[in-house]
């Protein structure tokens, strides 16, 4: 029910640009979380070519210093280079809190969470594979097994009919070695470990030839936090709501009420109620009580009842739920 005969899904690196500002954003949130576990934040992060700039709103108890902590993650990302850092973080609006504050929402939105039985991570292969690849480059380079291998890069794959038609692989190397060595090498120690037999399936490594420029993280590309959902949820195969995740605290229902509807989903397809199974909720801003909770099985037939009848999609209970699991 929820996919296509042809379709194609991505992941992405540590490196890569709009995913180091994911976690710059997630970095400063953890530390404040570490300190004041009430902590309220919305940390939003843009680097572009030398220069970073971290925004947002934080309401906490945490003497953090967002600057020090952006750039221990971009060394242990992998990059070395110096880079300028603007910070702008205010207090979270009083006219948003006072909602908050009483259990409502921080926003209003839409959410969703998604289960299949497909694998034991309740995903689909596509996306399970897709990911390995990613993690796959990121093993290859800190483990040092490749040399060559820089920190920023991307996964792809192409899947017709059941079957992968296609895989992509773009990755930051050094300069010196050839094309035709990173294909070769990322075939044997990379592809073919993750996918088994690879006949028939055509294979792409950076296909414009070249990929060097980078080595800052932000020469070639600018990045943003939140510009990689569909990356942080179902490679696009599900519908989105539109809020990122990275950089806000258990509160934010962008992203407790999408950890607490990936949840309710799992449970439903571990517990043989679907074999696949899409939640849905949204919310009124300031309102503790969700707009709409739905979920359907892989027939379209409802299981809403269900799931409010044994699942608590209260802000406050979300945010609890998330803290737990």
């Amino acid at each position: 029910m929820f996919t296509p005969k042809t379709y194609t899904v991505e992941s992405v690196t540590s490196g890569h640009p709009d995913k180091m500002c994911d976690q710059f954003s997630d970095a400063i949130l953890d530390e404040c979380l570490r300190q004041d576990p009430f902590t309220r934040a919305g940390i939003e992060t843009f680097g572009n070519h030398g220069l970073l700039v971290i925004g947002g709103e934080v309401t906490t108890k945490a003497d953090f210093n967002a600057e020090e902590i952006a750039k221990k993650v971009y060394n242990e990302i992998g990059y070395d280079r110096d880079f300028k850092v603007i910070t702008g973080i205010i207090r979270q609006s009083p006219d948003i809190a006072q909602g908050v504050d009483n259990g409502g929402a921080g926003d209003q939105g839409i959410m969703y969470g998604f289960a299949t039985d497909e694998t034991p991570e309740f995903l689909p292969l596509s996306v399970v594979k897709v990911h390995a690849l990613a993690k796959g480059l990121e093993n290859l380079r800190k483990q040092r097994v490749v040399d060559w291998l820089k920190p920023d890069g991307k996964t792809q794959i192409t899947i017709e009919n059941g079957k992968i038609k296609t895989i992509l692989i773009s990755t930051q190397h050094d300069e010196k070695i050839t094309q035709d060595e990173i294909k070769q090498q990322l075939i044997e120690k990379l592809v073919k470990p993750i996918i088994g037999d690879i006949s028939g399936i055509e294979i792409l490594v950076n296909p414009t030839g070249r990929f060097v420029i980078g080595a800052d993280g932000f020469e070639a590309d600018a990045g943003l936090t939140g510009r990689k959902i569909m990356v942080d949820t179902y490679c696009g195969l599900i519908p989105h709501g539109g809020g990122c995740f990275s950089g806000k605290d258990p509160s934010k229902v962008d992203r407790s009420a999408a950890y607490m509807c990936r949840f309710v989903a799992k449970n439903l397809v571990a517990n043989g109620f679907a074999k696949q199974c899409l939640v849905s909720v949204a919310y009124a801003i300031g309102k503790a009580e969700p707009l709409m909770v739905e979920a359907i099985d892989e027939n379209g037939e409802s299981l809403a009842d269900l799931v409010k009848s044994k699942f608590d999609f209260r802000p406050n209970a979300t945010s609890f739920s998330v803290r737990c699991n």
